[in-house]
Formats: structure tokens, C-alpha cells, sequence
């Protein structure tokens, strides 16, 4: 029987310059969604949130459009369990494109690309990694794209390992075979 430890996402040895990562979750983006990222943000833009109003967005062919601001947390969320799960620091964002409009409804995907890798020279238990990350709609539209940065701790640091407690009762055991006639050996 094996133990798989609690350890998610890659550490600084695990990327390779030119991997692509699919990120395995889509998110579809309600209308609450949008009204409470709108409300929290305080964004007053009544594109975001009235329909009414938004009936004369020639741009947006009178749909409500989503915040960009949720646009890009999504995005950013959904690449996070294969580029930065063992971030220490977000280091840069860069060259952030709104390419296409995101309506309520739409599902949102994410994938990256490595393209950098270097040991940090202050902090020898971290290496930065740079990505290009890009947000598809379900059509395969993309949607919102930046370059990005971030300081990720190596294997060797320990960083993000180690941490799921011991139980006090004891490990996780198979229970007892039953007897065949219903009493327990």
C-alpha cells in the first residue's frame, strides 16, 4: 500500500523551456460571477451590470460584457496548479491583451508555455519562471493573454511539502475482512 503525500503542483525542476501546459479545469462564468467581481471591485463601468444600458455597446453587439478584472483572476486561477502552485512571489505581469470580449455563459480555459528558467542569485531554494499564458473561450476564441513571472521554490527547499499533519489515531488502515458467516475474525 502506498502513501501519496499531499503535494501539489510542479516546483522549479520540474519546468522545462517550451513545455506547453494545458490546464486541466474550465470554468464557465456566470452572471453572478460577474456582478459580485463588478460590486467587490467597485467598478461603476454599468457595462458590467445593466442591460439596459448595455443593449448599445456596439462592441459587445448589446450583450452585458464580463468585467475584465474577472477575466483575468479566472485566467490566473486556472493556471495556477501547473505554473505557480509553489510560487513563493509573483514577480511580473506584462503585455496583458483583452483579445476578445467574455459573456456570461462562456467557459474559460487556460493553457502556457515556459519560456525562462533561472536559479534566483539572492534566494538559492527558488528559480524564476517566465509563461505566456493565454484564456480560450469554448470556441477555442482566445480571449485575454500576458507574459508573467514568478519566483517558484525548488524540491530540495522543502517549500510546500511536508505539512499534512500526522493523526494521533494512527494511519488509515483497511478494515478487518468480514467472516463469511457475519462474524468479524
Amino acid at each position: 500500500m502506498a502513501v501519496h503525500q499531499a503535494v501539489l503542483g510542479r516546483f522549479f525542476e520540474d519546468y522545462v523551456v517550451g513545455d506547453i501546459y494545458q490546464h486541466p479545469i474550465g470554468r464557465t462564468i456566470s452572471e453572478a460571477d460577474n456582478t459580485w467581481i463588478t460590486l467587490l471591485s467597485m467598478n461603476t463601468n454599468q457595462n458590467h451590470f445593466n442591460a439596459h444600458l448595455a443593449a448599445q455597446n456596439p462592441i459587445t453587439a448589446g450583450k452585458v460584457i464580463v468585467n475584465s478584472g474577472l477575466t483575468v483572476a479566472v485566467v490566473l486561477g486556472i493556471s495556477v496548479l501547473d505554473m505557480s502552485q509553489n510560487a513563493i512571489s509573483n514577480l511580473a505581469f506584462t503585455d496583458i491583451k483583452m483579445s476578445h470580449p467574455v459573456y456570461v455563459g462562456d467557459t474559460i480555459y487556460a493553457e502556457s508555455i515556459c519560456t525562462g528558467l533561472r536559479r534566483s542569485e539572492s534566494r538559492p531554494y527558488a528559480g524564476i519562471v517566465s509563461m505566456i499564458t493565454r484564456g480560450l473561450n469554448q470556441d477555442g476564441t482566445e480571449v485575454i493573454s500576458w507574459k508573467r513571472s514568478v519566483m517558484v521554490a525548488t524540491r530540495e527547499s522543502g517549500i510546500g511539502q511536508n505539512y499534512f499533519p500526522e493523526a494521533k489515531s494512527g494511519p488509515l488502515q483497511l478494515p478487518a475482512p468480514a467472516d463469511p458467516e457475519g462474524a468479524l475474525s
